[in-house]
């Protein structure tokens, strides 16, 4: 399995990847045992190989002979035996090396693009761009799970008495709701945006999860299923991006866009104490996911495309929001660059994330091996690139807390009225 950062890459320009890597939290001495291993698995794949060829040519002068008795030629069968076992221990030290040189390359985060701000969390994002108009009320607004719970459309007690703490059960005009919401966003990225609908898998292997930059370093983010192995999907992206895992692609069929509706499983370690009420942090959520598959000039040009794609879907909506790109210390794993759509939330007086698109390079496709051929007959790997097209049940959070009114009904934004059967309050 290569590594995920271009092993080229770092060993054409150590200092400049140690100090993007260092933004990203990572100390440079890891670069440097990554650099010192790598040399030391090169030198002892040469080793093996020189071994080999001694081998390959004394066995041909041996098979030739005629004398198999003559002294010379039982001095070259002795070197034959030599040189397996010179082989054998030369060839188990290499692995050893290959091993502890793979162990720290896969857990190397993708470079950083050199248009992000640098610093070391989200406090350092920069805004750039804000559209729409805040609501403004004559009332105190209410939070969504207060609105929800007063409607009966949305019940959190319940859900908890079966599944515990995040979860929800949904309840008619709020199940309709979601199934509107999720229905139009599908509508929009494949009969408008040019994305093909997928249904994927909801359970992935290990191998697939590695692809994407999930495991091995977020094992415990996610559910695993014990008996199998297999892992419950935290995003779409997982299986859409594996989807041509291994395979060789054609340059005409580049850029190709998938979308898909899945329910999302998160075990959300680590944020205890945060959002512990309403729909902002689940263990299991529904989303609408957009990925790319792009030719490598092309994949920042398709990364402002597909912002621009999942900010439609807020601005047919009516929902104020901004877009804002991450710093290095905040972007995730596998992303170089990464557009944070965040939308405004009255009761919480501030604007929360809704959607993240983010363009990985090559970072994912050398893991799950995704390449394409160019017209002149060379390979090389495509960039993927993914994005949040948008996370429904934060969608719904956000209509119920912007469109809520004084006598505790909610408007139906317009763009929904037709997913609704032509209801225009939620009562």
């Amino acid at each position: 399995m290569l590594a995920l950062i271009n092993p080229k890459t770092i060993r054409k320009d150590p200092e400049g990847v140690k100090a993007k890597l260092k933004t990203r939290g990572v100390d440079p001495a890891e670069v440097e045992e990554y650099l010192k291993l790598d040399e030391a698995n090169r030198n002892a794949i040469g080793q093996v190989e020189g071994y080999r060829k001694q081998k390959n040519e004394l066995t041909e002068v041996i098979s030739k002979s005629k004398d198999k008795r003559d002294p010379e030629i039982q001095a070259k069968i002795k070197q034959v035996k030599q040189l397996n076992a010179d082989i054998k221990t030369a060839d188990e030290a290499q692995k050893e090396l290959a091993a502890k040189w793979r162990y720290i390359a896969i857990r190397l985060p993708n470079l950083p693009d050199d248009s992000l701000p640098v610093g070391p969390d989200e406090d350092a994002d920069v805004e750039e761009r804000l559209w729409g108009d805040k609501p403004e009320f004559d009332f105190k607004p209410k939070a969504h799970w207060e609105i929800g719970e007063a409607l009966g459309i949305l019940d959190f007690d319940r859900a908890a008495k079966v599944s515990g703490a995040r979860f929800v059960y949904y309840k008619d005009a709020g199940a309709r709701l979601e199934r509107a919401l999720y229905n139009f966003m599908l509508d929009l990225h494949t009969q408008e945006q040019g994305y093909h609908e997928i249904i994927p898998p909801y359970l992935v292997t290990a191998k697939t999860m590695f692809g994407t930059g999930q495991f091995p370093k977020f094992t415990e983010d996610v559910y695993t299923v014990e008996a199998t192995g297999m892992t419950l999907i935290p995003t779409a992206e997982v299986p859409l991006t594996n989807y041509y895992s291994g395979e060789i692609l054609d340059e005409k069929d580049l850029p190709t866009y998938f979308t898909a509706l899945t329910p999302s499983f998160r075990s959300e370690a680590g944020s205890a104490g945060r959002d512990t009420r309403g729909l902002i942090r689940m263990h299991q959520f529904n989303k609408v996911e957009m990925v790319k598959f792009s030719k490598p000039e092309d994949s920042y040009k398709e990364l402002e495309k597909m912002t621009l794609d999942a900010q439609e879907v807020l601005k047919r909506l009516g929902l104020a929001h901004h877009v804002i790109v991450l710093s290095t210390g905040d972007t995730g794993f596998s992303s170089a660059k990464t557009y944070d759509l965040e939308v405004w939330m009255p009761e919480q007086n501030r604007y929360r994330e809704i959607s993240s698109c983010s363009n990985c390079l090559d970072f994912q496709a050398r893991r799950a091996m995704i390449r394409y051929r160019k017209a002149d007959g060379s390979v090389d790997y495509v960039h993927t690139l993914n994005g949040s097209g948008v996370a429904v049940g934060r969608t719904v959070a956000a209509i119920l807390e912007n469109y809520q009114q004084a006598d505790g009904t909610i408007k139906v934004p317009d763009a929904l009225i037709p997913y609704m059967g032509g209801q225009t309050v939620i009562k």
